[in-house]
């Protein structure tokens, strides 16, 4: 077992844990006003009563209905309230209802929507969540537009079809084709809850697709399934070939918190077909130590994680999960990490409780030489620092022109 770069923080008690009060007064308040993770886009006035009502009756954990049920009716008061907007000729305001309507949703069904229950009330908050937030994010301009592509890769388990977000700036042209910033999103943020990294994307004249990652909202991967990554990835590659404003030879990964790890992985099977990959806040191996585990749900997360991610990782029990989950998904374990790997950034936070900074620091042991930058005294994905070193990075990776076509 390593020596935690952690310190006595892994085996503390954060002191937001077990209580939305405290959660709420010591975290996300100030995160909501200023409107940072995972309050991006929101509105102050939006949650603050919603808290206090959670508050009040003593709501404090976030897998429950209770939880979710407490924001629906803010949620919808809000979507009504955009639709007389839009009937009434006030788009921008339309625009802005729908979008925080949308904020409201996306931590209503917080931390995690279940694959496996599309009954859940989470999971017709999300559905909900993605209706309002394309009545948003298509009258932008540049819009953000859903599209629905074959899994053309599938075996076994995996669904048929794969939906994403593609945003596209202006000068994307079949003429004059851009390059790509593929998002994989993460355990909690999915397809709608980027708008601000799509905003700085499309302003650089780069392309945004998203797609989230297997075990997690609609993606279609057999989660239980090691490599259903790789066959999700060739088909989505397979879509932006065929896409003829979009350059396939020039692709850049950028994988979110969970995302990291599958970043991570696809810089080294499918780095021939990449520019670069960022693998920001990622696990490689140790997150799924069952040491690690055993203390997880003590940190940072806003909630318990282990129960979201166990699902995300096809288990229904956690303990089964913390006994196995290394030896089947570890990149090290595996061998994955000793293939050569296209370029590849790591960016977290030292002092990250959710994803431990070794799981950065080993993969400099293993096979191609990667870059880094990690950032002490922050916790998991070293906000605000780490993104201005990601755009930065990915501005000299694309300005050095494209890669040779295969």
């Amino acid at each position: 077992m390593p020596n935690w770069i952690l310190g006595d923080k892994f085996s503390s008690v954060y002191p937001h844990k077990g209580s939305i009060e405290n959660l709420w007064e010591t975290r996300w308040k100030f995160a909501c006003q200023k409107g940072v993770y995972p309050f991006h886009d929101g509105s102050y006035e939006d949650f603050e009563p919603i808290f206090q009502k959670l508050i009040l009756e003593n709501i404090n954990d976030a897998y429950t209905d209770e939880y979710t049920s407490t924001f629906l009716p803010f949620a919808s008061e809000l979507e009504s309230n955009a639709s007389k907007a839009l009937d009434a000729g006030e788009t921008e305001n339309a625009i802005d209802l729908f979008r925080r309507a949308a904020v409201v949703y996306r931590i209503s069904r917080f931390p995690y929507v279940d694959i496996t229950q599309p009954d859940s009330t989470k999971r017709t908050a999300f559905e909900r969540q993605k209706q309002v937030y394309l009545e948003s994010a298509s009258r932008w301009d540049p819009p953000i537009e859903e599209v629905t592509i074959p899994h053309t890769h599938r075996i076994g388990n995996d669904g048929p079809d794969i939906p994403i977000y593609i945003r596209m700036p202006s000068n994307a042209t079949p003429d004059s084709p851009v390059p790509v910033i593929f998002l994989m999103t993460g355990l909690d943020g999915y397809r709608p809850d980027n708008s601000q990294r799509t905003h700085e994307i499309t302003a650089r004249g780069w392309a945004a697709v998203i797609a989230e990652i297997p075990g997690t909202a609609d993606s279609p991967a057999d989660p239980a399934d090691p490599d259903a990554p790789d066959r999700l990835w060739n088909s989505i590659f397979a879509y932006i070939a065929s896409n003829p404003s979009l350059d396939i030879n020039q692709v850049v990964l950028w994988g979110l918190s969970a995302g990291g790890f599958y970043a991570i992985r696809a810089a080294h099977t499918h780095g021939s077909l990449l520019r670069g990959a960022i693998a920001h806040g990622a696990g490689s191996h140790y997150f799924l130590d069952q040491e690690w585990l055993s203390r997880v749900d003590d940190h940072e997360y806003p909630f318990r994680i282990t129960p979201g991610w166990a699902k995300k990782y096809g288990y229904d029990n956690i303990q089964q999960f913390t006994q196995e989950a290394r030896k089947k998904f570890s990149l090290v374990e595996t061998g994955i990490v000793d293939r050569p790997s296209c370029r590849l950034l790591l960016l977290n936070g030292v002092n990250d409780g959710i994803t431990p900074i070794e799981d950065s620091l080993i993969l400099f042991n293993h096979g191609s030489p990667k870059e880094g930058r990690f950032f002490e005294g922050l916790p998991h994905m070293g906000y605000p620092d780490s993104l201005p070193i990601a755009y930065k990075w990915l501005e000299e990776l694309l300005h050095a022109g494209p890669r040779e076509k295969n």
